[in-house]
């Protein structure tokens, strides 16, 4: 069965503070965080320049008010570049984290001022408390790891003025949090079958949303080559997830989403160390994150028609295995000789796109994956790396980053000048390129383009998330907020 939360996970609600909270955390640029400051402590006697020193020593401080209750204010920087979200949501989820009281069976208001859009800041507060854990009984300091704590987000205009709290908040952290929760989850307990059982709660709780699968051999008999050859050796069969769903309302647009979830990549027969293989469950955050913006986006009844598609194995070693010298034949039709099993996230994508743009009339797909390593020397451990087949939809990306908070920037794109990288001699393409030295990480985008039907004449947007996937060896829940910025959201415009 796949992993629930863990029943001592931290409760996040949205709306009106709670009334004597064991700790309040203000966040905010400098002078509303003051005014905030000033408001909240207006009863407590705390002389304004302890405030402005605290505000002045740096992005974190904290004090004690009466009956011991914390106070923490968390500074946000006055001024940020072109390439972050306007508040810094990044650390946001950071300074939450560590201000919100560490004792369990507490409870934290955090108000968040000069806020725009609410959607971002609720998904930059539900990062910092995932819902995974396995500790048991009483930690070093003797504080019950079972008794369960709470938060609060209120978010205030520049004006100081609350606004108000509605179902966007909810959604998207719940949404991000399913997201951290199956990226946490160990591979014993997310197999392909339990990523399965997730993604059926959702269908089953909406009319709106139907399920389809094609399982194991089916794949093989489809002509499925990519995702039925990366994950044949496994216990639990590979498989396509495919979740579509209907708006009430006139749709604008068509979208698929399609997402890399590979539940443990031992790289195959390719095999990865010791250490570069520890953490390798993390290797489906691109398919938790689709599931993720898919969730939020249908709880909020988007205006378009929207197409889930989950690549689904487990990279295992075996008999079975698929090889090094392999050929493979893609549902695209083309054929790809395997010169790297490790390089096999492309390979299920690739039949994830072709499937896609086959069967769906798209206006836009838009796959998702932790793709390369590359991808962190490229842009980093906070941008995804985008590869977007038209200047327009890389624009509408890089401002759905900006606004969303899951930072993208983009890559090269010159499919032209880096097909030569995947030649081969004996079938149409190899899946890993000559040259690493050579735009590895747009190579392997532009991998996956090249297996988009060949009449498909619609946007294609990839994101290479495997930096921003995961920090201090937990899920990020990255890729919802974008996914729900692209769409336009409520919450996100």
């Amino acid at each position: 069965a796949s992993a629930s939360a863990s029943a001592s996970a931290t409760k996040v609600s949205f709306g009106v503070p709670p009334e004597n909270p064991d700790s309040i955390i203000l966040v905010g640029k400098k002078d509303v965080l003051k005014q905030m400051a000033l408001k909240e402590t207006a009863d407590h006697l705390l002389d304004e320049a302890v405030i402005d020193a605290m505000i002045d020593s740096g992005t974190y401080s904290t004090t004690f008010l009466s009956r011991g209750r914390k106070l923490s204010l968390c500074t946000l920087p006055d001024s940020v570049s072109r390439n972050n979200h306007p508040l810094s949501v990044h650390k946001i989820t950071s300074m939450v984290r560590e201000a919100a009281s560490a004792k369990k069976g507490t409870t934290s208001s955090i108000k968040v001022g000069g806020v725009h859009y609410e959607g971002p800041i609720a998904a930059a507060v539900a990062k910092a408390f995932p819902l995974y854990d396995r500790k048991t009984g009483v930690d070093g300091d003797g504080d019950d790891q079972t008794a369960t704590s709470a938060v609060v987000l209120t978010c205030f205009n520049e004006n100081l003025e609350q606004l108000e709290a509605g179902p966007p908040n909810d959604a998207v952290a719940e949404g991000v949090r399913l997201a951290c929760r199956l990226v946490d989850s160990t591979p014993e307990e997310l197999t392909t079958t339990a990523f399965a059982e997730e993604c059926r709660k959702i269908a089953d709780s909406f009319d709106s949303v139907t399920m389809t699968e094609i399982v194991g051999d089916e794949l093989r008999e489809k002509g499925y080559g990519g995702i039925f050859g990366v994950g044949k050796a496994a216990e639990c069969p590979p498989r396509l997830v495919i979740l579509e769903y209907e708006p009430s309302a006139d749709s604008k647009e068509t979208v698929a989403l399609v997402g890399k979830g590979i539940v443990y990549d031992t790289g195959g027969l390719s095999l990865k160390s010791k250490d570069g293989m520890s953490g390798m469950k993390h290797d489906m955050g691109g398919a938790a994150g689709m599931l993720g913006g898919f969730l939020a986006a249908v709880t909020l009844k988007v205006e378009r028609k929207v197409k889930l598609l989950l690549c689904l194995a487990e990279n295992a070693i075996g008999p079975t295995a698929f090889r090094n010298d392999d050929i493979l034949t893609l549902y695209s039709g083309k054929t790809v000789e395997v010169n790297n099993c490790d390089a096999e996230g492309r390979l299920v994508l690739g039949d994830g796109v072709a499937h896609a743009t086959k069967h769906f009339d798209c206006d836009l797909v838009v796959d998702m994956a932790t793709l390369t390593g590359a991808q962190l020397i490229c842009t980093g451990k906070t941008h995804a790396g985008i590869l977007a087949n038209t200047l327009e939809l890389e624009q509408r990306a890089v401002k759905a980053g900006r606004v969303s908070g899951d930072l993208v920037y983009p890559m090269v794109y010159a499919p032209e000048l880096l097909a030569d990288e995947f030649g081969s001699k004996v079938a149409d393409m190899r899946n890993s390129v000559k040259d690493r030295m050579n735009a590895q990480s747009s190579c392997a985008g532009h991998f996956i383009e090249s297996h988009l039907d060949e009449d498909y004449q619609g946007g294609w947007l990839h994101v290479d998330m495997a930096g921003p996937a995961s920090k201090d060896q937990r899920g990020t829940g990255y890729g919802v907020a974008l996914v729900l910025s692209l769409l336009e959201a409520p919450g996100f415009c």
